[in-house]
């Protein structure tokens, strides 16, 4: 189906007129999904200001169109007929919606998972799609009725550990309306008194905090995102073992960086987690914390500063050690770092070795999003080293990996590196990548 916005606005003008609800009604409607769905981004938001939204959707001069939040709420609001019947199939509601959502340049992939969470939330009869006895857990907090214990604490770990698994495999929208309750469920759990439990309530908190401002920021909504992350480093303060505030402030160091490029802002961030990170016990948070800080700096042109970075980071990766609980981050993950540092510094061929390297070591599915960043980056490096005709054939590959995890990263990089190549814009590698981006990324 071509893309034709005013098609797209002219479609949800008719459903939203269908069933005889002005702007205000659908706004309304739209927040007690979100209320249903535990979307707490939204749960608080004030109706007009949802309303004004709806407004530019239909607008024949705006050109905006619902995002991934907006998506997933509109898909469970049309799924149902106005009595409450769930109907999925053609000349439904549903199917109407995912008409406009096409004609707005929704890509294939979006739809169809938006498709597959209606048709999921609908057998499981649960909004969570959480396992039934952490949904039965989290139902008795949300009434204060369940004491905390151990079992119950082990119940929302596993599941947030589920939920972090699936990050590069599952819709980001997905995974962030399965950690929505659990958030919640921790905002309530924190203000009540634990005797005993304290730490691992707070460490569950401080994880699941951090992961949702991940998500909210994969979903564009970055305000949630900082505020999150706010939390997150809150109450992770709580802890004597500082590897769990560093781990939040570096993941919010570049979250921050992505979302707004403000190299002053990730700098402070950076610079605070190193310091965490050497009140910590653990040698792959400090690494990780040093790597983050090499490449902020070596964004804003430090040179001397990323390097002196670069070189605490791989001091300290020597020293990993197999039994460290934060082991996530090794040498093939500070390969990337090194490389990324060494494109700034101009140095492509050690850019290039640096950045082969990481990649041929992301092979997981939790890996996927990485390497959709480290493609991009080693597209550039080929690209700096002569080759335009290597950099897009990477780039292929990159964009494949990209439609499939959602990453919000590695298509911004995307974006750079095509823009890079913009003087090759009559060669014919370049028209067969813009093609490939159009119809996976765009999906026009």
């Amino acid at each position: 189906m071509s893309t034709d916005r005013d098609t797209g606005a002219r479609l949800l003008r008719q459903l939203r007129e269908g069933r005889g609800w002005s702007w205000a009604d659908l706004a309304r409607a739209l927040r007690d999904t979100a209320r249903q769905l535990a979307v707490t981004s939204l749960t608080h938001r004030q109706v007009t200001s949802i309303q004004r939204t709806v407004a530019r959707w239909e607008s024949g001069t705006e050109r905006t169109s619902p995002g991934d939040r907006y998506q997933v709420l509109l898909a469970h609001l049309y799924a149902r007929t106005p009595s409450g019947d769930l109907a999925l199939g053609p000349g439904s509601d549903l199917g109407t919606l995912l008409d406009a959502l096409r004609h707005f340049g929704t890509p294939p992939h979006r739809i169809q998972a938006l498709l597959d969470l209606v048709t999921q939330n609908a057998r499981s009869d649960s909004s969570t799609l959480l396992s039934p006895a952490t949904h039965s857990g989290i139902t008795a907090i949300q009434r204060d009725l369940s004491p905390l214990d151990h079992d119950l604490l082990g119940q929302l770990q596993r599941s947030v550990t589920a939920i972090t698994r699936q990050v590069g495999s599952t819709p980001f929208v997905r995974l962030q309306l399965q950690l929505a309750p659990i958030v919640e469920s921790c905002r309530r759990l924190l203000q009540r008194d634990h005797p005993g439990q304290h730490d691992e309530l707070v460490r569950l908190t401080t994880h699941t905090y951090a992961l949702a401002a991940r998500l909210a920021f994969e979903t564009r909504d970055d305000q949630l995102a900082t505020a999150l992350y706010t939390d997150a480093t809150a109450v992770a303060g709580q802890l004597k073992d500082r590897n769990h505030r560093a781990t939040v402030r570096t993941s919010h160091t570049m979250v921050t960086l992505h979302a707004t490029n403000d190299l002053d802002t990730a700098r402070t961030i950076a610079h605070a987690a190193t310091i965490d990170a050497h009140q910590g016990s653990s040698y792959a948070v400090r690494a990780r914390a040093h790597a983050v800080h090499a490449e902020i700096c070596a964004r804003a042109d430090q040179t001397r500063e990323a390097g002196a970075a670069l070189d605490r980071a791989w001091r300290t990766v020597e020293q990993l050690t197999a039994d460290d609980p934060h082991s996530g981050f090794n040498a093939d993950r500070l390969h990337g770092f090194d490389g990324l540092c060494a494109l700034h510094a101009g140095d492509a061929n050690r850019a290039h070795d640096s950045l082969a390297h990481s990649l041929n070591a992301l092979k997981t599915s939790r890996d996927a999003v990485q390497r959709g960043i480290v493609s991009t980056d080693l597209a550039l490096a080929r690209l700096r080293l002569g080759d335009p005709a290597a950099c897009a054939d990477l780039l292929h590959k990159a964009i494949d990996i990209t439609a499939t995890t959602g990453g919000r990263v590695p298509a911004q990089r995307i974006r750079l590196a095509r823009q890079h190549l913009r003087p090759w814009r009559t060669e014919h590698f370049l028209t067969e990548l813009d093609d490939h981006i159009h119809d996976t990324l765009i999906g026009r």
